[in-house]
């Protein structure tokens, strides 16, 4: 049977995961994208519906077994020890079913297209063969993302009026990456050298419990005005320095690949702006290939390279297609 270790995009919450897939115990239950792992479900409507075995984690410090706050956002080694047992446990569930993988493939969105491409490299580094990996809204440069979350204006170019800003999740999105790399690399003054002032409550209250009610929401401070002046253009403190250098070494820009590797990227995508696909896609050589997806969001990406057609897919087909095809 072949298999797809599907990694999952950013959840600002404690269980939206792949083992919370859906909430059960009601006569009248509806999933939620609020509670459930609604990817997933997609994931395992198109893949495990077609005849593949789907493998999924929860990422550290996640889901209803969490010990703590260890959560691993954009951290390479230990995102993908998590990625890794788990996909060798679901294969031995395989096994105990007298089955066995066929051939492995790879998918992931948005916070789980980096991973996909993390776990891509770690097998490749130990000889295990994939066949093809597919990433939808994927995360490449870490030090320009961290840049064009913080201050989009110096991305997008004043003529394109009409594309949209990074939301206000994206602050949020900020304080896990600053907290995961506080608490894997040891920056432990991260957010006093790198959060204004007036922000660090905030962000220490939000680490901690994950709460953004409509009245926490009401306190959150605006993308441009949240991180220390200075913090792109000129040197502001040693730990700052660390942070962008520890970016930069957990970035999939520049990898040689030994198998196919597709990115569906939204020409609309208010979280990922084109140009910092562009240098990825350069730069893969011709096992990589990317698909622009026309008008499409964030969620519209990963949702068209599921179930998109042709014509919004750039001539190209899903990832379930093309997975098919190379079976």
């Amino acid at each position: 049977m072949p298999v797809v270790s599907w990694q999952h995009g950013t959840i600002l919450s404690f269980d939206q995961v792949p083992s919370n897939l859906i909430r059960l115990g009601s006569d009248s239950y509806e999933p939620s994208d609020n509670a459930d792992s609604l990817e997933t479900l997609f994931n395992v409507q198109r893949f495990a519906g077609n005849g593949y075995a789907v493998i999924a984690a929860d990422y550290l410090g996640k889901g209803p077994l969490r010990d703590g706050r260890d959560e691993a956002y954009g951290v390479k080694d230990a995102t993908v020890r998590c990625c890794l047992d788990i996909l060798q446990a679901g294969v031995r569930e395989l096994e105990k079913s007298s089955l066995r993988p066929s051939a492995l493939f790879l998918n992931g969105w948005s916070q789980g297209a980096l991973n996909t491409q993390w776990l891509k490299q770690d097998l490749q580094r130990r000889g295990t063969k994939v066949v093809a990996a597919a990433a939808q809204s994927p995360f490449n440069d870490l030090p320009d993302t961290f840049h064009y979350w913080s201050d989009p204006p110096s991305f997008i170019p004043a003529t394109e009026t009409s594309y949209p800003p990074p939301p206000a999740w994206i602050v949020p999105c900020l304080i896990i990456l600053l907290g995961s790399y506080r608490r894997y690399y040891g920056l432990t003054d991260l957010f006093e050298t790198a959060i204004k002032p007036q922000h660090r409550a905030f962000a220490e209250k939000y680490w901690s419990d994950y709460k953004l009610d409509a009245e926490v929401a009401k306190t959150m401070p605006p993308v441009a005005d949240f991180l220390t002046d200075g913090f792109f253009e000129r040197f502001t403190h040693d730990t700052n320095s660390k942070l962008l250098r520890r970016l930069a070494d957990n970035s999939t820009t520049f990898w040689d690949y030994d198998s196919p590797i597709r990115f569906y990227y939204g020409l609309a995508d208010e979280a990922l702006y084109p140009r910092l696909v562009k240098m990825a896609l350069a730069s893969g050589g011709r096992d990589m290939n990317g698909v622009p997806v026309k008008g499409a969001s964030h969620r519209a990406t990963f949702l068209a390279s599921l179930y998109g057609d042709g014509a919004v897919l750039d001539g190209k087909s899903t990832v379930l297609d093309w997975f098919n095809s190379l079976r």
